[in-house]
């Protein structure tokens, strides 16, 4: 059967684009993707060429600090997670101050779970001035806090939000970029309250039952545990009720992620630390630790390279306090 010149012209096109798109769609294909972080290109280079999009933040949760910069020269609302002694030191102007536990409920051992009542949900997030149609920049302290930014911007695109993001180097990157600061101490509500209406979307997040079901059920399901090694060993320093890791959980503390100055490493450096523990491209991903919020900053890292993967915000609070015969734990 002879072909004609514009069947095999079309056939040689589509093939291209089934190679693209596959090329595109696997995280470990760098090259095809967003441009490496930490790419030695100076800031003050950068900061006045950035413009963002607001269609790019439906995929992308982390920002550069000169992307962060001209997110908020835009209007978009900045949330400060640091801690209240950082936040005396020195914050941008108009951040609010916030706290994971504030989204969270309160009694054990069910306190890395978001709070149940939505309407009590809403407010929290309208009163901290959070709009449906507004870009969020969460601002964290990646060197000594807990991922407490990334824990938001887990919560906030849980609930709906597409346009929520954490910026690489937290505030101290942030604060180099010109930014007004002040020393004034941080408000814990917005001028004007927010409008946002719970959207939930359950691609990133697994309760216990699921992830009970899925240990038993999912091929290509790895389990990441975030915690410090001591932890994963069976060290119960923040009053887990059993010690150990659930079964057949990879080890990798989510700080072995970021550089010397609290910037992630090259995008490069942290596909090959995930290929080193066999983590593959297809992979569906839960993350825990002890109540969901170092394991929220490692679902934002990994979602924004491109991963499926989920956060079990109940952690192992939740888990260890569970019956012994169903949760178990190595």
């Amino acid at each position: 059967m002879k072909l004609s010149k514009l069947t095999i012209t079309i056939a040689i096109a589509l093939l291209g684009a089934i190679a693209i798109t596959t090329l595109t769609n696997n995280p470990f294909n760098s090259f095809m993707t967003r441009s490496n972080r930490n790419d030695n290109t100076s800031l003050d280079s950068m900061i006045d060429a950035v413009v963002v999009q607001p269609s790019q933040l439906v995929t992308q949760w982390i920002v550069s600090p000169a992307e962060a910069k001209y997110l908020i020269e835009q209007g978009a609302v900045i949330l400060d997670v640091r801690d209240r002694n950082s936040q005396k030191n020195g914050m941008l102007q108009g951040a609010i101050g916030i706290s994971w536990q504030q989204f969270s409920q309160s009694k054990f051992p069910h306190q890395g779970n978001l709070l149940e009542d939505e309407l009590a949900l809403t407010q929290q997030l309208r009163n901290v001035g959070v709009f449906s149609n507004k870009a969020v920049v969460v601002v964290g302290d990646p060197l000594n806090g807990w991922g407490e930014d990334g824990r938001i911007v887990w919560m906030l695109r849980t609930l709906g939000h597409q346009q929520t993001v954490l910026v690489d180097g937290g505030y101290s990157a942030l604060a180099k970029t010109g930014l007004p600061m002040t020393r004034t101490v941080s408000q814990k509500a917005a001028a004007v309250p927010g409008d946002f209406v719970i959207q939930r979307v359950s691609d990133w997040e697994i309760t216990q039952e699921k992830l009970r079901t899925g240990l038993a059920t999912t091929q290509n399901l790895v389990v990441i545990d975030a915690r410090e090694p001591r932890e994963f060993a069976g060290a119960t320093p923040y009053g887990e009720q059993r010690g150990g890791h659930i079964p057949g959980a990879i080890s990798l503390h989510y700080k072995e992620l970021l550089d010397v100055e609290g910037k992630l490493l090259p995008r490069g450096k942290i596909l090959a630390l995930l290929q080193d523990r066999n983590i593959k491209s297809d992979a569906i991903i839960v993350s825990y630790c002890t109540g969901g919020v170092r394991s929220g900053w490692l679902t934002s890292v990994l979602v924004d390279l491109g991963f499926q993967a989920q956060n079990y915000a109940g952690s192992m609070w939740e888990w260890s306090a569970g019956p012994a015969n169903q949760n178990f734990l190595d």
